[in-house]
């Protein structure tokens, strides 16, 4: 090790051997933050690909035994999977457009434009966090009732995407404010409008933020359980039919629905995560 080196002064080898105990202390922390994320991920997706009566069998398999689509099989056949999963995924991708429509020229707006009340503006933006969404869900169920619009995917989306509004402007507001206002001063120097310089200059800029705006939309969406229960009845999202059928479902019925929920949401951050991965270069710069 280097800082074993005899030749070294003392002091220098203390600090090496200072660096490299903090080094192996965050490594050894990733270590343990991902153990801690993918083992149960690894735990479901190993029940979901082995046979029923492995599945139901103690001690569980840390590894399919044999491997078998018999589970999944059993789950995707199941009364109301497959029409609640398109349900899902229409509610998710509505709640990902509009809240990046919206969410998008807001945030400019706030980190561009100085105005008075700014700050309580970005304040009020966050405070609707603050409401639980068991308060929100009964007055919203009556509501859309009387304006005829109850049971429909499109309501639902748009309490989804009334839930994930706030955290988005504010991300892709801090985005926007990384993005130096001289460049867009430059750029309509050399002949673009205010609306061209945005376009060009700054959306490159700022996609790996509104892209992570996206994820944290579809990923709310589609994992939201209680709105989606108490405002739909036939037009169920995946987790609502899930959670309706939990008391009589088996164990195979669980461990399959717990994959397949995942699946969606790691497809999409799997083709998004170059966009992440600037981001995070884009912030730590």
């Amino acid at each position: 090790m280097l800082f074993l080196r005899k030749s070294l002064p003392p002091d220098q080898r203390w600090a090496l051997f200072r660096n490299w105990v903090r080094r192996m202390g965050v490594y050894a922390l990733a270590i343990l933050i991902s153990l801690w994320i993918l083992l149960p991920i690894w735990l479901i997706a190993t029940m979901a690909f082995s046979t029923r009566s492995n599945v139901r069998s103690f001690p569980k398999p840390f590894f399919p035994d044999p491997i078998s689509t018999d589970t999944m099989q059993f789950f995707l056949n199941a009364e109301g999977i497959l029409s609640s999963t398109g349900n899902s995924l229409i509610v998710a991708f509505a709640t990902l457009a509009l809240s990046t429509i919206i969410a998008t020229p807001a945030g400019y707006a706030i980190s561009r434009f100085v105005f008075r009340g700014r700050d309580a503006v970005r304040l009020g933006i966050l405070s609707v966090r603050a409401f639980p969404i068991v308060i929100l869900a009964v007055p919203l169920a009556v509501t859309f009732i009387n304006l005829g619009i109850y049971d429909s995917l499109w309501s639902l989306a748009l309490l989804h995407t009334a839930l994930v509004l706030p955290t988005s402007v504010l991300v892709i507001a801090s985005v926007f404010a990384s993005v130096p206002y001289e460049l867009e001063e430059a750029a309509q120097v050399f002949g673009c409008t205010p609306t061209m310089a945005f376009f060009r200059v700054v959306m490159p800029l700022t996609l790996p933020g509104i892209a992570a705006a996206g994820i944290f939309a579809f990923v709310t969406s589609w994992n939201e359980v209680f709105a989606a229960v108490l405002l739909t009845l036939t037009n169920r999202t995946l987790p609502a039919q899930i959670l309706f059928s939990l008391d009589k479902a088996s164990d195979p019925f669980k461990f399959a629905g717990g994959f397949f929920m995942l699946v969606p949401s790691i497809i999409f951050i799997f083709f998004i995560r170059r966009y992440l991965f600037s981001m995070w270069g884009q912030v730590t710069k």
